[in-house]
C-alpha cells in the first residue's frame, strides 16, 4: 500500500520542477489579445545570451506566453460544441497575411432555400424512441440498419403490385436511387461552388425554363439516336442546332458522315454504282502499271543477286547432308541421306560389297 505522506512528497517534488504562472517584468509586456501578440520591450541579457542562448530565449518566450495566456483566461468565455472558447477583443495591430482572405463558401440549393424560407437548423438528438420496437434507436449507423431489419422483417404487398415481385429488392433499388440522387446533387453543388460546367443531359425540371433550355433539350433528344439525329424530322421554322458535337459525345468529326437524304441524290448514287459494276472497261492504275514495268526492265542489284546465290548454296548443302529439302514441307529425309546412314550402321537396306 502507498502511504499518503509518500504521495504528498512526490507531488511536492514534481511541483517544484514546474515554474510559476506569475511572471514579473521590469517593463510591462505590450499585449494585443485580438491577434494574440505579445511584444516584450525589456532589454536582453547579453551575458546569458553568450553563455547559453538557446535556453535563455526558450525561458524568455515561455514567460511572455504565460503572461499572454494569463490575460486570455480573464476574458469572457462561452461554450461551443463541448468546448470552452474565449471571446477575443478587436485587434490593435494590422498584421500582413501570407495568403489572401478566404472567400465565403457559396450556399447550396438547400441552404439558399432554407435562408429564403427562414428555416433554422436544429440540433437533433442522436437517439430516437421507436414505438414498434419499444426501445431507443440511433438515427444512423449499423445499429439503425439492424433495427430496420428487425422492424421490417415482413413487408405487405400492395394491391396493384405483382404478387411474385420481391418487395425487399424493390425497396433496396429505391434506396439506391435515392442515394445516387443525393450524390449527384452533392457533386453539382461542388461544381457550382468551383464554377465548373457540368455536362448537359436534358432540360432541368424547373418552372423557370427559358427558350434556350428548351432548344437544348430538343437538340439533345434528337441527337441521342444511332444516326446522331440525321433522320429526325424537323419542326416548322426550326433553326439549325449549333454545337451538337459538344452536347453529345458520340457526334464527332471522326464519325462516318452519312449522305443527305434526298431521292435524286440517292438515285444518282445508285446508278453510279451500277454503271461501275456493269462497265466492261477495266479500271487500271496507269502509274502503278508503268512503275511495275520499269522495275522489271531494270537489272537486279548486287544485294538481290548475292541473296539469290546464298539461297542456292544453302540448298545444295542441305542436299549433301541428307537434310530436309526446300520443297519437302512434310519433314521427310531424302533417299540418298537415308541409304548412306543404313550403310554405315550395317543394316539390311543396302547391298554388301565383296
Amino acid at each position: 500500500m502507498v502511504l499518503l505522506s509518500e504521495i504528498l512528497e512526490k507531488t511536492e517534488r514534481e511541483g517544484s520542477k514546474l515554474k510559476s504562472i506569475t511572471v514579473n517584468k521590469h517593463l510591462e509586456v505590450d499585449l494585443d489579445l485580438g491577434t494574440l501578440l505579445a511584444v516584450d520591450p525589456n532589454v536582453l541579457d547579453k551575458k546569458s545570451l553568450d553563455e547559453n542562448a538557446n535556453d535563455y530565449l526558450l525561458n524568455l518566450t515561455r514567460d511572455n506566453v504565460q503572461i499572454l495566456f494569463n490575460q486570455v483566461w480573464e476574458l469572457p468565455t462561452e461554450r461551443v460544441e463541448e468546448a470552452i472558447v474565449a471571446k477575443l477583443p478587436p485587434s490593435k495591430y494590422v498584421l500582413p497575411r501570407s495568403k489572401p482572405v478566404p472567400k465565403p463558401k457559396p450556399l447550396t440549393k438547400w441552404q439558399q432555400f432554407a435562408k429564403e424560407k427562414g428555416i433554422e437548423k436544429k440540433k437533433k438528438a442522436k437517439l430516437t424512441w421507436d414505438e414498434q420496437l419499444k426501445k431507443w434507436v440511433p438515427r444512423y449507423g449499423f445499429k439503425k440498419a439492424r433495427a430496420e431489419m428487425d422492424k421490417n422483417w415482413v413487408l405487405e404487398v400492395p394491391a396493384n403490385a405483382d404478387p411474385m415481385e420481391d418487395q425487399f429488392e424493390k425497396r433496396a433499388v429505391a434506396k439506391g436511387e435515392r442515394i445516387a440522387k443525393n450524390e449527384l446533387q452533392r457533386l453539382r453543388n461542388i461544381a457550382k461552388a468551383k464554377n465548373v460546367k457540368v455536362p448537359r443531359f436534358g432540360i432541368v425540371n424547373t418552372d423557370k425554363s427559358s427558350s434556350k433550355d428548351l432548344q437544348t433539350a430538343i437538340t439533345v433528344a434528337k441527337s441521342s439516336t444511332a444516326s446522331v439525329g440525321k433522320f429526325q424530322e424537323k419542326l416548322p421554322h426550326e433553326k439549325e442546332a449549333r454545337g451538337i458535337a459538344k452536347i453529345t459525345p458520340g457526334a464527332s468529326s471522326r464519325k462516318r458522315k452519312l449522305p443527305p437524304v434526298s431521292a435524286e441524290h440517292e438515285k444518282s448514287f445508285n446508278l453510279a454504282i451500277v454503271e461501275s459494276v456493269l462497265s466492261k472497261r477495266p479500271k487500271l492504275d496507269i502509274d502503278k502499271v508503268v512503275s511495275r514495268q520499269i522495275h522489271k526492265a531494270q537489272p537486279p542489284s548486287e544485294e538481290e543477286s548475292s541473296g539469290r546465290k546464298s539461297k542456292k548454296v544453302a540448298g545444295r548443302k542441305g542436299q549433301r547432308k541428307g537434310g530436309v529439302t526446300k520443297n519437302d514441307s512434310s519433314g521427310r529425309k531424302s533417299k540418298k541421306g537415308a541409304s548412306r546412314k543404313n550403310q554405315k550402321k550395317g543394316g539390311g537396306g543396302g547391298r554388301k560389297r565383296r
